[in-house]
């Protein structure tokens, strides 16, 4: 009885907008920092090497980056209040579920070679969905405002060199 009511509160408080986050990933994390009364929130950027055997909201990710030649890892709880983001910049090729063996390598042995979907990096092919949503969003918006207060206009084209021969400037 007990376990159906922490699972139906689990289930209630988890957090819906976080991306697939695997080992291998090049993760931002946005997380809000409380100094005082003031609130900020910092950006995190490094390389995900673990991801915990915990369930639902209690799973951790375990982020590596390095600061001037130290090695600095952090282990965010993906069910935090305070983790307000998780953006995923790159995804690297790997064969492993922990990539505790990144602590022991540096340099250019520690890069991971990126994904590729269909010519495009992973990342690089999700960031331009995202953008090409948000495009659309922002087209049908305009559209939507600008045909039914936009006077009528003359549709011929202005172009540069057109008005830079007309003011006797050429290049």
């Amino acid at each position: 009885m007990s376990n159906l009511i922490i699972q139906a509160l689990e289930k209630e408080q988890a957090k819906q907008d976080l991306p697939e986050i695997k080992a291998g990933y090049t993760v931002r994390v946005h997380q809000k920092i409380k100094e005082g009364e003031k609130e900020r929130v910092q950006v995190y950027e490094g390389l995900v090497i673990a991801i915990s055997h915990g369930h639902g909201h209690n799973k951790t990710i375990t982020v590596r980056k390095m600061v001037e030649g130290i090695g600095v890892e952090k282990i965010f709880s993906l069910s935090s209040p305070n983790v307000i983001k998780i953006e995923v910049v790159r995804i690297g090729k790997v064969r492993r579920a922990k990539l505790y063996y990144m602590r022991n390598i540096s340099g250019k042995a520690a890069r991971l070679k990126e994904v590729m979907v269909s010519g495009k990096t992973a990342a690089g092919k999700a960031a331009a969905v995202q953008q090409e949503v948000a495009a659309e969003e922002t087209a049908a918006d305009t559209d939507s405002d600008s045909t039914a207060d936009a006077p009528a206009t003359d549709d011929t084209p202005v172009t540069t060199e057109a008005s830079e021969e007309a003011n006797g400037e050429n290049k």
